[in-house]
């Protein structure tokens, strides 16, 4: 068998030539996928106002029709008023029936907004819910060496003020723990629809949410499909320009919406720009030489391999996300 010549690096590695050729086989497999290998009548997902999950909607109407497709609307009282906004102006511009299920409620009946202060208040005595806002992120200087993450919580004060500490593991766990609760509530809410109409819940995380584990277990990772997965980032735009996503869409900044502080994904736990973090993790994944991706990127060949690195570590510590329930034979 003929060995492919590896490309050689460059900025337009990422750049998908002919795109209505991988889109149009991307939304056959899905309709394949979803209605004979699932035999379900449609699909639901989630949609946030946010690209990835713009793009997912869009593909999974070219797929089945507008007509089987459901998008969920799930906010709870700390979500940003922008993404119902553009959840609901998107259902429309696709044609699709959209629903409104605020979380919140079950969210408090989880003790969510609770356990989540209560770890605050370990470290900011005091930090007031009702006045303060909170979120926490990673130290973007450890990009530069080998050493583990160092996360940070910040609250911000009704005046703007922001205080800022290094988060102990405990403290740090616990209001990770009780913020999944968001996204694990959003889980159960899009199978209740999913099962009422035989539908399959379709993913919308890309390529770096998997395989860099920026995702929750059995909350927005418990899906059926992940029509995305394997997209960069930048990927993922030059399909939303070629869908016809709405700008306002398209330019908005990624958040995670998680926190009651807004905290974009980059702050929270990627590091770098989507663009170079693309560049970098092509490189990283296709072995290419740590001096040849410097060059093209304008780094250093020692930042690069300490990005190499980091790509190494987010795998090998989030692998257990990504794994299918362990089974044990008979012995």
């Amino acid at each position: 068998m003929e060995n492919k010549v590896k490309k050689k690096f460059s900025k337009d590695i990422l750049v998908i030539e002919d795109l209505e050729s991988v889109i149009n086989k991307l939304v056959h497999k899905m309709k394949q996928d979803i209605t004979i290998h699932m035999k379900r009548q449609g699909a639901v997902l989630g949609i946030s106002g946010g690209v990835d999950s713009s793009v997912t909607l869009a593909l999974a109407v070219k797929a089945l029709g507008p007509e089987r497709v459901l998008g969920l609307m799930m906010p709870e009282k700390e979500s940003n008023s922008d993404s119902l906004r553009l959840g609901k102006e998107l259902a429309a511009q696709f044609g699709i029936q959209s629903l409104v299920e605020t979380v919140s409620g079950s969210l408090e009946g989880f003790g969510s907004y609770q356990r989540r202060d209560e770890a605050i208040k370990r470290v900011f005595p005091f930090f007031d819910p009702v006045t303060y806002k909170s979120k926490i992120g990673i130290n973007q200087s450890g990009l530069n060496s080998s050493l583990p993450p160092v996360f940070y919580l910040t609250i911000v004060a009704p005046d703007g003020t922001e205080s800022r500490k290094m988060i102990p593991v405990r403290e740090y766990l616990q209001i990770v723990a009780a913020s999944n609760f968001k996204q694990r509530s959003r889980m159960c809410m899009l199978y209740y629809h999913a099962e009422v109409n035989n539908y399959a819940v379709i993913g919308t995380a890309n390529k770096h949410e998997i395989e860099q584990g920026f995702f929750v277990k059995h909350g927005d990772g418990g899906v059926d499909s992940l029509p995305i997965g394997n997209l960069y980032k930048t990927q993922v735009y030059q399909f939303a320009e070629y869908l016809g996503i709405p700008r306002e869409i398209i330019e908005r900044t990624p958040t995670s919406d998680t926190y009651s502080a807004e905290q974009t994904q980059e702050e929270f736990f990627f590091q770098l720009p989507f663009y170079e973090m693309d560049l970098a993790w092509y490189g990283f994944e296709h072995d290419y030489d740590a001096a040849e991706v410097a060059e093209v990127m304008g780094k250093t060949e020692l930042e690069i391999k300490y990005i190499f690195h980091n790509f190494k570590r987010k795998q090998r510590t989030t692998e257990y996300l990504r794994m299918a329930p362990i089974r044990y034979e008979e012995i």
